[in-house]
């Protein structure tokens, strides 16, 4: 099964929230036989989007143009704060969570998991700097302030910023075991930290 991978990305994202998964589930899949992910952005309506530091970066699909989604990684950055107050987004991501095996969020994409309802009664992590924010938005979750990242099987959250490697790095070994992962991790050059997050 080769699972549609997509990264939502928006004005102001953060680069490597949205970069560093996209490096390890398309490393991944070069990497392994089986082709196991293909990996696409997403925004909201078409154009450029400008990423934070000035990156400028074409999305590959719309809202109305993606297709079906297996794996979601919703990222953080600046630009989530005003995407919180936007129903069309939100509802998106409601729709698009009922139907995908998983959806991570990275740094403070979990404000948006948290405002679209997401992660009612879960733990949950986000930038450290969040973490009062992410109680507001979701009061019934617990907030995690230890832990790089947590897998709760359908919704998953990562830190802040390169955490999102560590995330993405555990969802390859969890859908593809550990060696493939471990593999992904030695290409890219990276020291994976993978002690600390659990599986609800």
């Amino acid at each position: 099964m080769r699972r549609n991978t997509a990264i939502f990305i928006f004005n102001q994202v953060e680069v490597l929230d949205f970069a560093g998964p996209f490096e390890v589930f398309s490393v991944t899949d070069g990497l392994a036989g089986n082709k196991p992910f293909k990996v696409f952005t997403v925004a909201e309506t078409p154009g450029t989007i400008l990423a934070a530091n000035g990156l400028k970066v074409v999305p590959e699909h719309t809202f109305e143009s993606a297709p079906a989604i297996d794996l979601l990684i919703v990222p953080g950055g600046f630009g989530t704060r005003a995407l919180l107050n936007k129903p069309s987004v939100l509802e998106w991501l409601r729709v698009r969570a009922k139907h995908a095996e998983i959806v991570a969020s990275v740094c403070t994409g979990s404000l948006l998991l948290a405002k679209a309802g997401l992660l009612d009664a879960l733990p949950a992590t986000t930038h450290f700097l969040s973490h009062d924010l992410l109680r507001e938005l979701a009061p019934t979750a617990t907030v995690h302030e230890d832990k790089r990242f947590l897998d709760n099987g359908h919704i998953a959250t990562s830190a802040g910023i390169s955490a999102g490697i560590d995330l993405s790095l555990h969802l390859v070994g969890r859908l593809l075991g550990r060696a493939v992962a471990e593999k992904t991790a030695r290409h890219m050059e990276y020291r994976w930290q993978n002690d600390n997050g659990f599986q609800r």
